[in-house]
């Protein structure tokens, strides 16, 4: 859908190239091939490209995508987008011009652009930006480092979850201690620790594809991948069943999915040393 309507809106801007030296770059779920059924699209826009009025060109370029992709309709709308992945945060209007040093794709435009915590980098996928896969995140991920908790690992987690209050009795499958937030954490946390030894967990593949992957190295000693990878699988199941019935919250009564809470906060404290 991306690649469609890039290339609708190129033609009707009436660019000045048969195709744009443009790339959409995913994050989120999107990025981790684990999009859901009320999930929005979290995406930055590259360019790559010497015309002289480059910066005016693109920037309309995406302001136009975003507005396909957003604009509400008779039938509905395409999808919710969130940019604020730039490195200008909040504000409505980010930097036209930012070099990205050693990439490709050196000029993030318009409504996002390069700016992600690392977490987020391995997060990602490309749209149509070869090299910014190859050049930028699989140098960060796979760069020599010790294998030690993050220090703000727990702090970053506090964070998420304050910002998502559950005054429920019931389980939040995403965010409550526990649920996908913590799988996620702990699976990033893992690549980032282990790529440089073991390149293949860079791949372009979901959290329980990198579960798998991690279930090979020295790291999974106990041999218990699959069980963490069932959990993951029934949290996303509870998840889009759930969604596709219109709930506002995916949450559960925490009964049904103890044990996947359990293996899940087990991996955390084996990992992250703590609850």
């Amino acid at each position: 859908m991306l690649q469609i309507t890039l290339e609708l809106c190129w033609t009707q801007l009436g660019g000045h190239r048969p195709e744009p030296a443009f790339a959409i770059i995913s994050y989120g779920k999107l990025g981790g091939k684990e999009l859901g059924y009320a999930s929005d699209l979290d995406i930055i826009f590259l360019y790559d490209d010497p015309h002289e009025q480059a910066p005016e060109i693109y920037a309309r370029l995406a302001q136009r995508l975003n507005h396909w992709l957003t604009a509400r309709t008779g039938a509905g709308v395409l999808f919710e987008t969130d940019l604020r992945l730039r490195p200008t945060g909040e504000r409505p209007h980010g930097e036209l011009d930012r070099r990205l040093p050693q990439v490709p794709a050196r000029v993030g435009v318009g409504l996002g652009a390069p700016g992600a915590h690392p977490r987020a980098l391995l997060r990602r996928r490309r749209g149509r930006g070869r090299g910014f896969r190859g050049r930028a995140a699989r140098h960060f991920a796979t760069a020599p480092r010790r294998a030690e908790a993050p220090r703000g690992g727990a702090a970053m987690r506090r964070k998420l979850l304050e910002g998502h209050p559950n005054r429920s009795d019931s389980f939040d499958l995403k965010h409550d201690r526990g649920g996908m937030i913590d799988i996620e954490f702990v699976v990033q946390y893992l690549v980032l620790a282990h790529a440089h030894l073991y390149p293949e967990l860079v791949a372009n593949s979901g959290n329980i594809a990198l579960l798998k992957l991690v279930g090979k190295t020295r790291f999974d000693s106990g041999g218990r991948g699959g069980e963490r990878r069932l959990s993951l699988s029934r949290f996303r199941r509870y998840q889009h069943g759930l969604r596709l019935n219109g709930a506002k919250y995916a949450r559960v009564p925490p009964a049904e999915v103890k044990d996947e809470i359990a293996a899940t906060l087990a991996l955390w404290r084996k990992v992250f040393g703590n609850d």
